[in-house]
């Protein structure tokens, strides 16, 4: 596979399936890009699993922290790597360890490994490599223009009651005239 490039159908595909995500490397510091995106996908109801050996134990956002893959007590649909790409083959040597295996290796930006890939995808694995679940989600889904991001706008007054972040899926279906679900099922709302 080609993974220098990704349609939306494999990514959508992919955030549509999964159910349960480890995420390994995560930070409990507020400030750190693995934190908010842990947040993130948390919020919008996957089953997050945090995998840190130095806070393993303890919680984050809830959930208890695991050292390694193979002490999580349940399956794990997919793996998310935020750790530096030398580090990603290890990552996969584990889960392809795992029982079931995990149906995804998702590498996070900035993370590229082709040996890690390569033995994923020997394994039966779907992977993603260069790419954030959290962006990926709200690209899909249209989220990020409804909060404001890539609307050309910047203001700083906050948004008036009721009119803030919109819930949104994945599932985004073309119907007539160009339109999505979302879209019609908006105007209608709009219109009463």
């Amino acid at each position: 596979m080609n993974h220098d490039t990704y349609n939306d159908t494999y990514i959508r595909g992919i955030l549509n399936t999964v159910k349960t995500i480890a995420m390994v490397g995560v930070s409990p510091k507020t400030n750190r890009p693995s934190y908010f995106a842990f947040k993130y996908l948390l919020e919008r109801g996957y089953r997050m699993i945090p995998v840190n050996p130095g806070q393993a134990g303890k919680e984050l956002l809830g959930q208890l922290v695991y050292a390694k893959l193979s002490d999580i007590p349940e399956p794990v649909d997919m793996v998310d790597i935020f750790r530096n790409s030398e580090h990603a083959l290890g990552v996969v040597q584990e889960a392809v360890a795992l029982s079931p295996r995990p149906q995804v290796i998702w590498m996070q930006l900035g993370v590229r490994n082709d040996e890690a890939a390569a033995l994923a995808e020997a394994s039966g694995m779907k992977v993603v490599m260069n790419r954030c679940p959290k962006i990926e989600y709200g690209r899909l889904s249209s989220e990020i223009s409804w909060m404001g991001v890539n609307s050309r706008t910047l203001s700083s007054r906050r948004a008036p009651l009721g009119k803030g972040i919109q819930r949104m899926s994945l599932q985004r279906r073309t119907m007539s005239g160009g339109s999505t679900d979302a879209t019609q099922k908006a105007e209608r709302s709009d219109s009463q």
